[in-house]
């Protein structure tokens, strides 16, 4: 049965479905015209019109197109609807993983797709996906296996891509899929500690662990986030010579100006606007001494003489990119430089702050208390 001019694919199909497939299918499959789609969805008709395009173009994809097909028997109620080619069985035609199938699945196969040289292999014919790697003696070894829908609903949601052609499929992650399997462990995280960051939060951070130096020549192993600020993304891209953008005693001078920054917003009374920050001391409005504790006034000292060393330029690089983890784009444009200059004024700032701290400061930041 039809979709009547009122009902929407969407009453028919899983909420796994993507939006773009399902204008996709209320065209194609419904019958509903561009416009009609665009104005209940309030979106420009060419914005569908492109996204029916690409949806169209994926077909080439064998796991899209069964998926495609199977959404299509949903809607229509039709079993031939689609043309499904002869070689589907009929059972594994009109089954359609839940939610919860794919969620539940998602997590142990995405899971194994992220190892090292691990793809998905299935054949034409084939209910069931094989997931495999080369092992450490060259051989292939298979760590798991689902069912061909979830593969083909996990290629529709642009988890995992199809890697070169022959009669043996094989299917990678994608970077959608990372982020997914990153969002769904964090949620669940978040259902073990109560009060944990949000799941679609979580899917943008990349954490690893790394040696620190402390004082009186000891390490520690900490953990921290790769993508958390301007500075450790920069640190991760190399210069022509291959070496770190940013080496590690750079990005240590803008952890410890943050450091300070943080610390300093602890005064009671401490506005957030960055004018009244830095003049705070010559408007009189704002005291960071005034209260219990003086580290938030010796904290606030010390930002204020390294953005005063650095001088206007410098100084506003390394505020808005190390204590506002303003990304790079958004200064540049807030500051009317030309693209892609940001990177290099924000090395020059770092360097110059390294400085002032072996000058004025030494090597170890003060203690805190």
């Amino acid at each position: 049965m039809r979709l009547s001019s009122s009902a929407t694919a969407e009453d028919c199909l899983p909420e796994w479905v993507p939006g773009a497939v399902q204008t996709y299918l209320a065209h194609t499959t419904s019958g509903q015209s561009i416009r009609a789609l665009a104005r209940r969805a309030g979106r420009h008709p060419s914005t569908l019109l492109r996204q029916v395009r690409r949806i169209e173009n994926q077909r080439d994809d064998i796991l899209v197109d069964r998926a495609l097909t199977r959404l299509a028997q949903r809607i229509s109620g039709d079993p031939a609807a689609g043309d499904p080619s002869e070689d589907m069985p009929m059972n594994i035609q009109s089954t359609i993983p839940s939610d919860s199938k794919i969620d539940r699945e998602a997590r142990r196969i995405l899971r194994r797709l992220a190892e090292p040289g691990a793809c998905l292999a299935l054949a034409d014919g084939m209910e069931n996906a094989v997931v495999v790697r080369d092992g450490s003696d060259g051989q292939t070894v298979r760590t798991g296996v689902v069912e061909r829908t979830v593969a083909e609903a996990m290629a529709l949601r642009d988890w995992i891509v199809k890697a070169g052609a022959g009669r043996v499929l094989r299917y990678r992650i994608t970077t959608a899929g990372r982020a997914a399997l990153k969002r769904l462990l964090a949620e669940d995280e978040s259902r073990r500690v109560a009060g944990s960051q949000s799941a679609f939060a979580e899917q943008h951070r990349d954490y690893d662990h790394k040696d620190v130096a402390e004082a009186g020549g000891t390490r520690k192993r900490v953990r921290y986030n790769l993508a958390e600020s301007p500075l450790l993304a920069l640190a991760r891209r190399r210069d022509k010579g291959g070496d770190p953008f940013l080496s590690d005693d750079l990005v240590a001078a803008g952890e410890r100006l943050r450091e300070d920054f943080e610390l300093a917003q602890m005064g009671p009374r401490i506005a957030q606007n960055c004018d009244r920050f830095l003049t705070a001391r010559d408007r009189g409005a704002f005291d960071g001494g005034s209260g219990p504790a003086h580290g938030p006034a010796a904290a606030r000292a010390r930002v204020t003489d390294a953005l005063a060393d650095l001088g206007p330029g410098l100084g506003d690089v390394v505020l808005r990119c190390c204590c506002f983890l303003e990304g790079l784009e958004a200064a540049e444009k807030r500051m009317g430089w030309s693209a892609r200059s940001g990177k290099i004024v924000l090395r020059i700032a770092l360097q110059r702050l390294r400085q002032h701290y072996d000058e004025n400061a030494g090597r170890w930041s003060p203690m805190i208390g």
